[in-house]
């Protein structure tokens, strides 16, 4: 086993460093190869974006801990739960950042797909932030299940563990390679390869984690498959408004 340890002080640290490095990978990017909408729509969508990850990420970081959740209800302790720090998720994040841009897009009138210039940023943010849920080891709702595989990662309590959050950055490194990569792809299209694919990720690597679980799989992986339709709906609704307006 490869001993890790235990160290939340570290995470905190790190989930500022993530939001750091996604943000100078995201004004590099823009610079070096601009932007398919004005000043002002950017920053809207920004905005929405911002505001869209912080609610969909800790409501759903919240609901995926149902029986913590129960527990604290039964308790009295629902608003102690819900105003502590933590209880955050990287899927519920996505989702309401995605959500919410599509409806102030609506709203604006801003018609192009914006999401492609966040797809590196992301990457290297979610790979920089789960270095931290490595090593807070424990403390962090992210940890493995035990194997005894000849990597597996000692949290501190003398069990190994699968390193998901390696495996995850991997992965992201794969994903970032792929979506970054100089292709001449429609517009939009790298963020939706980027949202299916880690999306779809998810609901596998999740199989290796100690969660709550509702009818065989846990809330994110749940949410997930819910993304994922949503996508193909949207996706399909994209391509047949393109369709109409070619042959109008």
């Amino acid at each position: 086993m490869i001993p890790i340890g235990s160290h939340p002080v570290w995470h905190p640290v790190m989930e500022t460093l993530a939001y750091v490095s996604g943000f100078a990978v995201y004004r590099w990017q823009r610079a070096r190869q601009g932007d398919i909408v004005d000043e002002p729509q950017r920053w809207t969508v920004l905005a929405a974006a911002a505001v869209g990850a912080l609610v969909g990420s800790r409501a759903l970081g919240v609901a995926e801990q149902w029986p913590t959740v129960q527990q604290a209800w039964q308790a009295g302790r629902i608003w102690e739960l819900l105003l502590s720090p933590g209880g955050k998720t990287i899927v519920g994040g996505l989702l309401g950042g995605w959500l919410a841009v599509e409806l102030v897009k609506k709203l604006n009138g801003i018609k192009r797909r914006t999401g492609d210039l966040f797809v590196l940023p992301l990457c290297v943010g979610i790979a920089v932030g789960r270095v931290g849920c490595l090593l807070a080891g424990l403390a962090d709702d992210t940890y493995g299940k035990p194997t005894s595989l000849p990597w597996a990662v000692n949290l501190g309590d003398g069990i190994g563990r699968h390193p998901v959050q390696v495996y995850e950055i991997l992965f992201l490194a794969v994903l970032g390679l792929i979506v970054g990569s100089r292709a001449k792809l429609p517009e939009g299209a790298r963020f939706r390869i980027f949202l299916g694919g880690y999306l779809s990720w998810r609901v596998a690597i999740d199989f290796l984690k100690p969660q709550p679980l509702i009818s065989g799989m846990n809330l994110i992986q749940w949410s997930c498959v819910g993304g994922i339709l949503l996508l193909v709906l949207d996706e399909v609704r994209f391509r047949k408004g393109m369709h109409e307006k070619a042959a109008g």
